[in-house]
C-alpha cells in the first residue's frame, strides 16, 4: 500500500507516551509469551478491571499538545519511507473513514481516538505497555498504544511479510476495537471464557473484519485539504495484510512459541484461517454490517 506523496499528515491525532530503553522482564523469548493474550486485544496488566483492546489516534511525548517528535511526518511521502509516519497516516485514514461511515451505516457518531506512539515502555490506565506486549486499545482513556518496533517482531518472529498493509492492518484492527467501544459491543468480549467460540474471539474477529472494511475504502479517504491519502490497493497489498492476519492467529502463535503444540481451549483471538477469513469478509463487502461475528458459529 502506498500513500499519496502529496497528501498531508495530521500529527495532532498522535501523541507520545514516553521513551525508555528498558523493558521490564527478561529477553524477547520470554516476553513474547505475553503476545498470547496481548496482541490485538488482551492486556494482562489491567487486572481484568478494564477492557483490553486497542484503538485511538497517535500521540508521542506524553501530552495532548504539540509534539515535535512527529515533526518529520508531514506528507504521504514521509509515510511511505518511515514506519512512525506510516502509523500517523494510517490513523488519519482510518479515522477519516469511520467518521463518515459510522453515521452513514448505523446512525452513530464517531469520536476520534488518539494513538500513543512510544518507544520501550509507557504507562496506560490499562497497565504498563512495552514493545513485548504489542499494540493494544485501552477503553479507559480511548487510546491505542503502539511501539513501532513491534512490527520487527511481527515479521521476524511470526512471519508477517513486512509490507505496508501488514503494519497498517494492525492499526486498523485496533481502531476496530474503538468502533466496537462506541457501539457498545466491546464488553461482549469479556465473558470470562476462552476457546474458538468465545466472546473474546468473536470480538477480535469482528475487529479484523472492520479492518478489512476500512481497507476496501482506504483509497477514498482524504486529508483535511481534500487530498486522497492512499493509492488504490494492489493484490500484493492484500497478500501482505493476510500474512499479518495469519501471523497473529492463536494456533500459529502457539505453534511458534510452544513447540508445535496447539490448545484451542485457550484461544482468545482466533485461528490464522479465521482471522484471514474475517478480514476478507470485510474487505470484499466494504460494509461493517457484514461483520457480525456473534451471529454465527462458523468462525
Amino acid at each position: 500500500m502506498t500513500f499519496n506523496e502529496g497528501a498531508n499528515l495530521d500529527t495532532s491525532q498522535v501523541v507520545g507516551g514516553g521513551k525508555s530503553g528498558a523493558v521490564v522482564g527478561g529477553g524477547i523469548g520470554g516476553l513474547l509469551l505475553l503476545l498470547l493474550v496481548m496482541f490485538l486485544g488482551g492486556n494482562p496488566l489491567s487486572g481484568g478491571t478494564a477492557s483490553t483492546y486497542d484503538l485511538n489516534q497517535v500521540m508521542l511525548g506524553g501530552t495532548d499538545g504539540s509534539d515535535t517528535s512527529f515533526a518529520h511526518c508531514q506528507t504521504g511521502a514521509d509515510a511511505n519511507k518511515d514506519v512512525t509516519c506510516r502509523i500517523v497516516g494510517t490513523v488519519n485514514s482510518v479515522q477519516n473513514y469511520w467518521a463518515v461511515a459510522l453515521p452513514q451505516d448505523v446512525g452513530r457518531e464517531y469520536r476520534e481516538a488518539k494513538t500513543v506512539i512510544y518507544s520501550g515502555v509507557t504507562q496506560s490506565p490499562c497497565g504498563r505497555a512495552s514493545n513485548a506486549t504489542g499494540p493494544f486499545y485501552c477503553p479507559a482513556d480511548e487510546r491505542v498504544y503502539i511501539d513501532a518496533a513491534f512490527f520487527d517482531e511481527l515479521e521476524s518472529q511470526f512471519g508477517a511479510d513486512g509490507g505496508n498493509l501488514a503494519q497498517m492492518y494492525v492499526v486498523a484492527h485496533e481502531y476496530g476495537h474503538h468502533v466496537q467501544n462506541i457501539l457498545g459491543i466491546l464488553a461482549k468480549g469479556q465473558d470470562g471464557k476462552s476457546g474458538p467460540l468465545s466472546g473474546g474471539v468473536r470480538v477480535e474477529l469482528m475487529a479484523d473484519c472492520f479492518a478489512g472494511v476500512w481497507a476496501n475504502h482506504a483509497a477514498t479517504t482524504k486529508d483535511d485539504a481534500g487530498n486522497t491519502l492512499i493509492e488504490p490497493l494492489t493484490a500484493n497489498d492484500i497478500k501482505s495484510a493476510m500474512s499479518a492476519a495469519a501471523a497473529v492467529g492463536d494456533d500459529h502463535i502457539q505453534e511458534t512459541l510452544g513447540g508445535g503444540r496447539v490448545n484451542q481451549d485457550t484461544w482468545t483471538h482466533g485461528s490464522s484461517q479465521s482471522r484471514q477469513r474475517w478480514f476478507t469478509t470485510g474487505y470484499e463487502s466494504g460494509n461493517l454490517n457484514s461483520c457480525n461475528s456473534f451471529a454465527t458459529n462458523d468462525l
